[in-house]
């Protein structure tokens, strides 16, 4: 059995200064840690878990976003960010010059994990979202599942239906449920990289994201906008698909799933 977790550290020296990652390592023992919004690159923060190899891809702007994947599990390969030949840059920077993507293979899969452009208050990056981003993170998952299965993990900064999030009614225009972002997701799934928590949970309430604002964590008022994506051809595999929504340190909380080889 493989465990591998996702988690939006919002930070990840704030994370190990409270306490939360050796936490939540000592209650899950994941073989694979998937991190986004590290904030930090290799050797900024001050980690002690040898028996991970450490992979990042940090943001060449200091303290912003980045992505990291802690593994017990030897990858044979790791690549970084998209490859594509697109100008992604905008008002905002470059989200390829973020750290938004990390990929690690491993015998039976590809592991990628990804911390999606978020479109702003205003919506000024649902156009690059919509047009530029998702179409282009999707190519780029189907074209390593030519060679083997994918595991797909991350905020994707969007709650996909309405179950997904607490207020829908009041958010159908606000960035994270408009419908381009949501068609993004519908994409994936189309495409045959399913949801793995919502095929094994269809009915159940569970977010993963909580505003700042409001006491919204303790009210629950919550989205989820954070997922696990498997090739279909995977679900054979599929154990569970868990939202550990009692462990702090956060904005978000912790997701996972095993997988049984």
């Amino acid at each position: 059995m493989i465990r591998i977790c996702s988690w939006n550290v919002n930070g990840l020296r704030a994370v190990i200064r409270k306490g939360a990652l050796q936490d939540f390592i000592d209650k899950y023992d994941p073989d694979i840690l998937c991190m986004q919004e590290t904030k930090a690159k290799q050797g900024q923060a001050e980690i002690d878990l040898p028996e991970y190899e450490e992979l990042w891809n940090s943001a060449e702007r200091a303290g912003y976003s980045g992505t990291a994947i802690f593994t017990k599990i030897k990858p044979l390969s790791v690549r970084n960010n998209l490859p594509t030949e697109l100008n992604f840059k905008d008002q905002f920077g470059d989200p390829l010059a973020e750290g938004r993507v990390l990929t690690a293979e491993f015998e039976k899969f590809f592991l990628v994990t990804v911390y999606t452009p978020n479109s702003k208050n205003e919506l000024e990056r649902l156009s690059l979202r919509e047009k530029m981003w998702d179409p282009e993170f999707l190519r780029y998952l189907k074209e390593l599942e030519k060679t083997k299965p994918v595991v797909v993990c991350g905020d994707f900064n969007a709650a996909h239906e309405e179950i997904d999030i607490a207020r829908p009614d009041a958010n159908h225009h606000s960035a994270g449920f408009t419908d381009e972002e949501r068609q993004g997701i519908t994409n994936i799934i189309n495409a045959g990289i399913v949801d793995s928590f919502r095929t094994l949970h269809p009915d159940e309430v569970r977010y993963t994201w909580w505003s700042h604002w409001g006491h919204a964590r303790a009210n629950n008022v919550g989205w989820r906008i954070d997922y696990f994506f498997l090739s279909e051809s995977l679900l054979p595999n599929l154990k569970s698909a868990e939202v550990y929504d009692e462990m702090v340190g956060s904005d978000h909380c912790p997701i996972a799933v095993d997988l049984e080889f």
